[in-house]
């Protein structure tokens, strides 16, 4: 588990909390302007065979940015972690929040279950959460491949990925939490499930970080769900 926790929704207070497992980094969906202008002055500065490639890697994350925030995500981080075959798999870890209109957040996700309950290629089930109740769903999908497709091709490429999804709500809470984890390492498919069970079991909606509290050591002392996100994680 990493040392910090990832708070969303930070103006004024966050909504809700969740652990990062180890391997993952977050992406900064606000970064400062002063650090954009910062890297672009790095890449103006890079010699002139390495500034086209630095150029499209920026312009890859601004595009990236753009879209997540677009579609409402509040936390990003991309995992990267070594295989069997001394090489490295990766994964994308998202948690967005989904309005849900002015109706019962509970009651559209029991909708949602049961409409999903016809379409088993969802692979849709009820999940008991710490934080309240939801579902998790999975499937295997064809999508467009990251990189820049060969100039002959006449379509970008395609590769199937693992994608993961958790739904969840709380007690009070007007809109519906979506944790969601994909991946092209299809075959790690049970591996990425239980990283992704892992993150939403220390989704909380109750601040998790530590407070001052009277004890006989004197020390600070984590609170329950502090507790409970350090033993998902180890």
């Amino acid at each position: 588990m990493t040392e910090h926790y990832a708070d969303v929704a930070s103006k004024p207070q966050p909504a809700f909390w969740y652990g990062l497992p180890h391997g993952y980094l977050r992406l900064d969906l606000d970064p400062p302007f002063e650090r954009v202008v910062a890297l672009i002055q790095q890449v103006l500065s890079l010699p002139d065979e390495l500034r086209d490639r630095a150029e499209e890697v920026v312009r890859f994350y601004t595009g990236v940015v753009g879209l997540l925030n677009a579609q409402q995500v509040q936390g990003c981080a991309i995992g990267l972690h070594p295989d069997e075959a001394g090489g490295a798999v990766s994964s994308v870890l998202t948690v967005s929040t989904v309005p849900a209109s002015g109706v019962n957040a509970k009651l559209v996700l029991a909708g949602m279950a049961g409409t999903a309950a016809d379409n088993p290629d969802e692979g849709m089930r009820p999940l008991e959460l710490p934080c309240g109740t939801g579902f998790i769903a999975e499937k295997k999908r064809r999508t467009v491949a990251p990189g820049r497709p060969p100039e002959a091709a006449g379509v970008p490429p395609e590769d199937v990925v693992w994608q993961g999804t958790v739904a969840v709500t709380g007690s009070g809470m007007p809109d519906i939490v979506v944790v969601q984890l994909v991946t092209a390492a299809v075959d790690l498919a049970d591996d990425y499930r239980n990283v992704l069970l892992g993150v939403a079991h220390t989704l909380s909606f109750t601040d998790p970080s530590p407070r001052d509290e009277p004890g006989g050591d004197g020390g600070r002392r984590g609170s329950a769900a502090t507790n409970a996100i350090r033993n998902d994680f180890g």
